[in-house]
């Protein structure tokens, strides 16, 4: 018995061909050639030389932008192998450490690709480096180069050395010999000519590039869902910005702060200290803030321990850019994200929380909270999927990365005023959240600084509800906040005001607004329905529960109340649907188990779904339900995969709208039964594959209405009363 990511685990998803087919090329493709010849590499190499190389992305890039950046074929093909030979001659894997040492010792002298970390050996006066995956430490490595390159000595740098072995019989002595070091980054960039080419691109084919540089294939994304995963660049290129992304698991947040730079680093966050972040009091030594673009913290909202020394020291940094020790203060460039999974649904926050209830308590505070500058809706964005990853021609991410790092020191943020100014309610703070988003964004969308004023409109909406986010959850944290209303809106040239609200606000108004008080109009007078921002989205409906099922279940039972008995259904038949045989008695229930071992073919799935989807639409939306499906595994080894992809889909499917899907693989089971917390057991004599297979005909009204399908073979439904978890037993009278 296992669960699907175990088993989803076991099955390589990303073996590559030992020849890699070269997708066709799109005119976007020609012109980032044209333009930018040998700074451009096709984004879906990576998957094809990685192997099991266990390295960054950009390292990979690296190396692909020396011997395969180009549009011609032959190049390509003679560059991956080229690549695969490096790799798989210097490339350290961890598990064949002692055959590469070996290998150094009957050479003498070999060269690796490895990640490399220095520190200082204050007894010997020396610094010694460490080679993680070859696992050789106290290398003495001069203090030139490790000048040159002080972010070995914090976090450590991914590197090509030439490692020499000499023997001594001294044992103290080292027998490792570090005759070379040379980063994997790019040596420098002409940042003139990237502002020159970026004139022949359009706004959306510029924006198109970017996305296919960070790995992303543009058509899979909407113009928001790309600024989405743009905003998520801004720490690179703007100085000490700070943000937020919460999300469900697998939208990947932490991907581009893994793989896209040399310049940042990902640490987990319950990693996180004083001394490793800030300064080490006892040894004088900066910690990462001091070397790093940006820092990131992983599965942040996971770490529910905090050290509040470290919040209030952060909760500096993040405000003043500077930290202390003793009586002296450093300042730090270094930008911060946050990111991390949520476990509920947007609507569920907002009902019973916020949207940063998922952070561990001790940075819930206010005023921690409001030096974040940006709040990235996670959940806006999918699951990744492998349609999502691009293979057309993107920059190579350390010279992209290079790019932003030059124009760190450029400030934009003021661009828009010559067309628009803000609402003098919204605060300092909130406006250095709005300016350092807008900022950040005009450096990647338009580097030049020049844009249009409807193209200067669009990335300030989307950065002042940023901020907004993150000010309405504050407001939800602390109520005495609200004395104060804040109207986050701008005026035009013209003088127009403009409303900006987030949109969960609009899809879920009653929610969004439903514990704020009652605060005055511009013009003093009272108003019950816009609060804290002048924006009124239109009203949900009443009814908690929407759509068709909602409306049909809440008018039937009504009249016919549910009682245990049973129903037999006949071959052929129609008009047999899940909505009404079993939906009825799926309503209320918060916790549900269906158990069918025969949950394998897409069809089948697709029962599955449809079901669930009911479930979705007949419940409060800011409710949440738990389900848990029991089925085996597709025991032939070539439909396995699809098998378990196809659950993957489902349930990503499922949380999203707030049925949280839990699926558990058990080979020994065979009855087919739902089970619910409020006291009913449907035992299902086939189980949910009740139809004959669907047709192949697309416009078969069968696909989309269930009562439209042909019930397959005979079968029979019972429904049983059974006892409910903690309610009294009941003796004599009619129940027992």
């Amino acid at each position: 018995m296992t669960n699907l990511e175990d088993a989803l685990g076991e099955i390589d998803l990303l073996a590559a061909d030992a020849t890699h087919a070269a997708p066709a090329k799109s005119e976007l493709d020609d012109k980032i050639n044209e333009h930018f010849a040998g700074a451009v590499v096709r984004k879906d190499l990576v998957k094809a030389v990685r192997g099991n190389a266990v390295v960054p992305s950009y390292v990979l890039e690296y190396l692909l932008g020396q011997y395969a950046a180009s549009d011609d074929e032959a190049t390509i093909q003679a560059g991956i192998d080229s690549v695969r030979q490096i790799l798989a001659t210097h490339y350290v894997n961890r598990n064949e450490h002692m055959l590469v040492k070996s290998e150094i010792r009957r050479k003498g002298r070999h060269r690796v690709i490895d990640k490399v970390t220095v520190t200082l050996n204050e007894k010997n006066d020396v610094h010694e480096a460490e080679f993680e995956n070859l696992q050789v430490k106290g290398v003495i490595i001069d203090d030139a180069t490790v000048k040159r390159n002080p972010k070995l000595l914090v976090g450590g740098v991914w590197c090509i050395c030439d490692i020499e072995y000499f023997h001594s019989d001294d044992q103290r002595v080292v027998p490792w010999i570090l005759d070379s070091l040379k980063p994997i980054q790019v040596a420098g960039v002409d940042i003139e000519h990237y502002y020159e080419a970026r004139i022949s691109f359009t706004t959306e084919e510029w924006i198109d590039l970017l996305m296919q540089s960070i790995g992303l294939n543009p058509e899979q994304f909407n113009e928001r869902g790309k600024l989405i995963a743009l905003t998520r660049l801004i720490p690179f290129v703007e100085r000490n910005y700070n943000v937020v992304e919460l999300g469900p698991k697998g939208t990947g947040k932490s991907h581009t702060f893994s793989e896209f730079s040399p310049n940042g680093i990902l640490i987990s966050g319950g990693e996180v200290t004083v001394a490793k972040l800030f300064v080490n009091n006892a040894s004088g030594r900066i910690g990462l803030v001091g070397y790093w673009d940006c820092v990131a913290f992983d599965e942040f909202a996971a770490n529910r321990r905090a050290d509040q020394n470290l919040v209030n020291v952060m909760k500096n940094y993040l405000a003043n850019k500077s930290f202390s020790r003793g009586t002296s203060i450093y300042g730090a460039e270094a930008s911060m994200a946050f990111i991390g999974n949520t476990t509920h649904t947007v609507p569920y926050m907002l009902k019973n929380s916020d949207l940063f209830d998922e952070l561990p308590d001790a940075y819930r505070d206010p005023a921690w909270l409001d030096r974040i500058h940006h709040y990235i809706p996670g959940w806006e964005v999918a699951p990744i999927r492998s349609e999502m990853f691009s293979t057309g021609y993107g920059f190579v991410v350390d010279y992209l990365a290079e790019i932003l790092r030059a124009k760190r020191s450029e400030d934009f943020s003021d661009k828009y005023k010559g067309y628009f100014t803000l609402d003098n309610s919204i605060s300092t703070r909130d406006q250095d959240g709005i300016r350092k988003t807008f900022s950040g964004l005009m450096k990647l969308v338009h580097p030049t600084g020049e844009a249009t004023e409807d193209e200067l409109r669009w990335l300030l909406e989307f950065a002042i509800e940023g901020r907004k986010r993150v000010k309405d959850s504050i407001l939800r944290i602390d109520a005495t906040m609200r004395d104060t209303p804040v109207y986050f809106r701008y005026a035009d040239k013209a003088g127009e005001w403009h409303d900006v609200a987030t949109l969960e606000e609009n899809q879920y108004p009653r929610l969004y607004r439903r514990d704020w008080d009652v605060v005055p109009n511009n013009d003093g007078a009272s108003d019950d329905g816009a609060q804290l921002a002048t924006h009124e989205a239109p009203r949900a409906a009443e009814s908690a529960a929407t759509g068709p099922a909602a409306q049909k279940v809440a008018t039937e039972p009504a009249t016919e109340a549910l009682a245990p008995g049973h129903r037999d259904f006949t071959a052929g038949q129609r008009g047999v649907s899940y909505e009404a045989i079993l939906l009825p008695y799926l309503l209320g229930a918060t916790k549900i188990t269906i158990t069918d071992p025969y949950i394998r073919l897409p069809h089948q799935g697709r029962n599955l779904a449809d079901l669930l989807s009911l479930l979705a639409a007949a419940k409060d939306e800011a409710d949440e339900v738990d389900l848990e499906l029991v089925t085996t595994e597709e025991p032939k080894a070539e439909f396995k995969h699809t098998q378990l992809l196809m659950l993957k889909s489902i349930k990503d499917a499922s949380d999203a709208v707030g049925v949280r899907l839990a699926v558990r693989l058990d080979d020994t089971i065979h009855d087919r039964r739902i089970e619910t917390d409020h006291g009913w057991r449907i035992d299902l004599g086939k189980g949910l594959d009740i139809w004959q297979k669907p047709s192949d005909n697309p416009f078969d009204f069968g696909r989309s209405r269930q009562e439209f399908r042909l019930v397959g073979s005979a079968f029979s439904i019972h429904y049983v009363k059974i006892p409910v978890a903690g309610a009294p037993v009941r003796i004599g009278g009619d129940g027992v």
